[in-house]
């Protein structure tokens, strides 16, 4: 058959390698689906409000994902070359750009300006000389005979007039410099230039040193009529030689404005600002007298390659494929799962050297149909979420901008991805609060479109109705009890042995009940199930097992003669054993049949059936397809069903994915409604999942819908854990325990009475309080670092708005992320 590089290894209704029954998906008979010529059409997307509503309007399909400010799609290349740098645990890392260092409160100007007077006042004082004994450090230095009754004589030589107005004009640029340091002065500066800092410094650097120069110059400060002076005779004039006199002069004068120049240029950092530009200038400079082409010397703006032009074919040799699937992108023929599909194949053809001729030759017949999922999809047909299938990543919601949040945080998309799937969520919050809407089914669609690229498979289990998207999202559809439904479901998971598939529904039947150990109701279904396969070759069928557990004569009997006349001694010696211990004190036998009589209703006749004709469906397909699985459970008929069949599918879940050698395919379970379907069994099941690239999405109306004795269990098993608005104290009580405690600063200020002694202060504290009412106080400021929880359970009950959660997140790699607080669907 011609369909290499067009369906993924395992398509659905093929018989595994292995030869295990019920590790194929069964199909109705058809026609293969036809591949599309090109993407399917999509309408303008549309996001979810902050609290979504049940119906949920289509997301947009198209390539990539969706500019939130023009509402319009980005085309494909523009959506694969886009910006996707390394961050925290849960960052929407699309185009993300990290938010600038937290500006410091404004200073307060009084001081600044109370000091700028001081200073003005003083340079005025001086420049007046009424300040007495200033003038005695440099009467000392030009010598007395040039001073009378403080001042300069009038027939004082230019230079003791000079060096005079030089003292002067120091003296009053170090009052400045000490004014601008106790004024606080940089501090007004750094906060106004803000992140311009930089070029700002240097901006002011250039223009005091300029100013500085021309006040030299123009000898408004007579530093050059001080030095020249100082330099000996025979050097000014050169020995009559004009020009050597000439070079002494422009000596001096350069040494001069280097020493003017070389503080700004120290502080204001010229070094570091011209550096580059004076780099790019050499860059430009032609080295030959012919110049290189325009596009030569044009440097690109991206660091590497572009992803669209695909740079990792190119790379190995692969040029032709490369140039198939650049024109792909770039004509808007390939979407973003095209994308992704075709880098994942090339990923494990690169492993496999023989299979790389066939990828290419793969490509070149069939573009951006090549590698396709085995329905044949090449999108879903809604999406209510922001993706990036190129990061597996979903937004869920923005970090909101409150003082609880990092600050680095505030503000930045929120996401979800394998990598912090694969620790499991527990997500809790009462009905309305958004678990389905913006949690629940964004991460069902999410995975779904990485199971169209080949790298996950999903299992999404709710009750009917429960919005967890349309049928033709998903490959294969259990609606049990409806029968109108394709496919059954399978109670032993598709194994074939006995004691395995015990252990499992034995779980799903008696695994919430206190008291009960669940591995001796397996060994008691063990007992039974196995005789009753060896003669039948089949396990039993829900009425056929509970007439075994209820202890029926005729069935065990009948059971009997068939192992006796086949000479299966070992399956004797295990049904004996059950005889001997029915009816004993402790026997579960009675409680499973109870239990396993939910199932055999009316509603449910013939869909558990094992026999030729059924049409089961077995979890142990996930662990071999990139399948999308939705089971729908009757919750509004048969409730208590519901529970066993729950609880059933995660024993099974955690039993096939521990089982399983190819851990090559992220495996996921969402499980809408988690209520009485958690147990001890499981708990330590979904500890075990992050080792076998697995994972679980548990959602709760409230924790009591788990035992007790099992909270402090499974919110430690999981490593990402969701608080909705409207869960209870008892919850947050609990979600503050397991998110901990950290170091905060805190401010005590304390006010004490002043007590004056001397009579004029104590009018004037007398004075003060008669016109304000108020005893004269002064504030004692304690400053201490002290432990408090992140989030209270006060502070989760009654503080989270509407449309709002708290999530904290863990990766496979041991990376953490604090409880944010999240506005959904942002």
């Amino acid at each position: 058959m011609d369909n290499e590089g067009t369906h993924a290894r395992g398509a659905r209704g093929a018989q595994p390698p292995d030869g295990r029954p019920g590790s194929s998906v069964p199909r109705p008979a058809g026609p293969p689906p036809a591949i599309p010529p090109g993407p399917p059409p999509v309408a303008p997307p549309a996001f979810p409000p902050t609290v979504p509503p049940p119906a949920v309007e289509p997301y947009a399909l198209t390539p990539p994902g969706r500019h939130r400010t023009t509402g319009t799609a980005p085309p494909t290349a523009d959506w694969l070359n886009a910006p996707r740098p390394d961050s925290d645990p849960g960052v929407w890392r699309y185009a993300y750009v990290p938010r600038p260092a937290e500006r410091a409160p404004r200073p307060s100007l009084v001081g600044p300006a109370a000091t700028l007077i001081l200073w003005l006042l003083l340079w005025l004082l001086l420049t007046e000389r009424a300040v007495p004994y200033v003038f005695k450090p440099i009467e000392i230095i030009t010598g007395p005979e040039w001073w009378a009754f403080g001042g300069l004589r009038d027939d004082a030589p230019p230079l003791v007039v000079n060096s005079t107005t030089l003292y002067y004009q120091v003296l009053v640029l170090a009052l400045g410099f000490w004014a601008a340091r106790i004024g606080g002065w940089a501090r007004l500066f750094r906060y106004y230039a803000g992140e311009r800092l930089d070029r700002a410094r240097f901006v002011v650097s250039a223009a005091g040193a300029l100013l500085t120069v021309w006040l030299v110059w123009t000898r408004r400060v007579p530093l050059a009529d001080v030095l020249l002076p100082a330099v000996p005779t025979s050097w000014m004039q050169g020995g009559g030689n004009q020009y050597a006199a000439l070079f002494v002069s422009i000596v001096l004068y350069a040494l001069i404005g280097t020493a003017i120049v070389w503080p700004f240029a120290r502080t204001g950092q010229w070094s570091t600002e011209l550096g580059p530009f004076l780099a790019r200038l050499r860059k430009q400079e032609p080295e030959q007298p012919q110049a290189a082409p325009a596009q030569t010397r044009t440097a690109p703006a991206q660091a590497g390659p572009a992803p669209a032009d695909w740079p990792e074919l190119r790379a190995a040799g692969r040029v032709d494929a490369a140039e198939a699937l650049t024109a792909a992108v770039r004509t808007g023929r390939m979407n973003d799962v095209d994308c992704v599909r075709l880098r994942h194949a090339w990923a494990v053809a690169r492993t496999r050297p023989d299979r790389l001729e066939s990828f290419t030759e793969t490509v070149l017949r069939k573009g951006a149909g090549a590698y396709l999922h085995p329905s044949g999809h090449r999108d879903l047909p809604l999406r209510t979420a922001p993706h990036d299938p190129l990061t597996g990543q979903v937004r869920i919601g923005d970090c909101a901008d409150d003082p609880r949040n990092p600050y680095p945080r505030r503000g930045s998309g929120m996401a979800l991805e394998p990598a912090s799937l694969g620790t499991s969520l527990l997500a809790v919050g009462p009905p309305g609060s958004g678990k389905t809407a913006g949690v629940v089914r964004p991460v069902i669609e999410s995975l779904a479109i990485r199971a169209l690229t080949g790298q996950a498979a999903v299992l999404a289990v709710g009750g009917a109705g429960a919005q967890l998207g349309p049928d033709d999202a998903y490959d294969v559809v259990v609606r049990i009890g409806d029968p109108a439904s394709v496919h059954d479901f399978d109670l032993y998971g598709g194994t074939t042995d006995p004691d395995e598939a015990a252990i499992a529904l034995a779980e799903g039947l008696a695994g919430d009940i206190p008291g009960l150990d669940s591995r001796r109701a397996g060994t008691v279904l063990g007992q039974l199930l196995g005789p009753y396969r060896t003669v039948h070759g089949t396990f039993p069928g829900v009425p056929e097992l509970r007439e075994l557990l209820e202890g029926s004569v005729t069935a065990l009997a009948g059971l009997r003669q068939a192992l006796e006349a086949g000479g299966h001694h070992a399956m004797l010696r295990e049904l004996d054993a059950r005889a001997r211990q029915a009816g004993g004190a402790g026997d579960p036998a009675a409680v499973l049949a109870d239990r396993i009589a939910v199932l055999d209703r009316p509603a449910f006749a013939g869909f558990f059936s094992t026999g030729e004709d059924a049409r089961p469906f077995s979890l142990r397909s996930l662990e071999q397809h990139p399948l999308r699985v939705r089971i729908d459970l009757p919750e509004r008929a048969h409730a208590e069903a519901s529970r066993v069949l729950a609880r059933l599918v995660l024993a099974q879940f955690n039993a096939v994915t521990a089982a399983r050698s190819d851990r090559s395919l992220f495996i996921c379970l969402v499980l809408d409604d988690a209520t009485h379907a958690v147990t001890a069994e499981t708990v330590r099941g979904i500890r075990r999942l992050r080792s076998v690239n697995a994972g679980a999405v548990l959602a709760l109306r409230t924790l009591d819908d788990v035992p007790e004795a099992l909270h402090t269990a499974l919110l430690g098993s999981v490593g990402c854990n969701m608080a909705f608005s409207g869960v209870s104290t008892w919850d947050g009580k609990r979600f503050a325990e397991v998110w901990g405690k950290e170091w905060v600063e805190v401010r005590e200020v304390a006010q004490h009475g002043v007590f004056a002694d001397q009579p004029l202060t104590r009018a004037l504290h007398a004075l003060r309080k008669l016109a304000t009412g108020k005893a004269v106080t002064t504030d004692a400021v304690t400053v201490r670092q002290v432990e408090r929880e992140r989030w209270s359970a006060s502070g989760l009950a009654y503080e989270l708005p509407a449309g709002h959660a708290v999530l904290s997140l863990t990766t496979v790699e041991g990376e953490h992320a604090p409880p944010l607080l999240v506005t959904l669907g942002g």
